[in-house]
């Protein structure tokens, strides 16, 4: 589970990325945590390990998920287990 953000450390100017993409490749790998890079001091990009942005994509889609669920919950679009069951072609 990624940190906390540490704005010291994660907030790294463009130019900084230009000269060594490198430390800031291994330093999201190590800390889990994405950087904001900046230009003129305003954010323009983030990077973050891929495993990373990976496992936020498949939270924020599971998310999804749920709060569709409830959403049709709360309008009466709902199936009992056995009808979803036989949709789905399960015993």
């Amino acid at each position: 589970m990624p940190s906390s953000t540490k704005f010291s450390e994660d907030v790294v100017p463009l130019s900084d990325m230009k000269v060594n993409p490198g430390r800031v490749v291994k330093q999201v790998g190590e800390n889990h945590r994405p950087v904001l890079l900046t230009n003129r001091g305003r954010g323009v990009a983030v990077v973050q390990a891929l495993g990373d942005y990976e496992s936020d994509a498949e939270q924020r889609e599971f998310l999804r998920g749920v709060v569709q669920g409830l959403m049709d919950l709360e309008e009466g679009r709902e199936v009992n287990l056995a009808d979803a069951k036989r949709r789905l072609g399960l015993r």
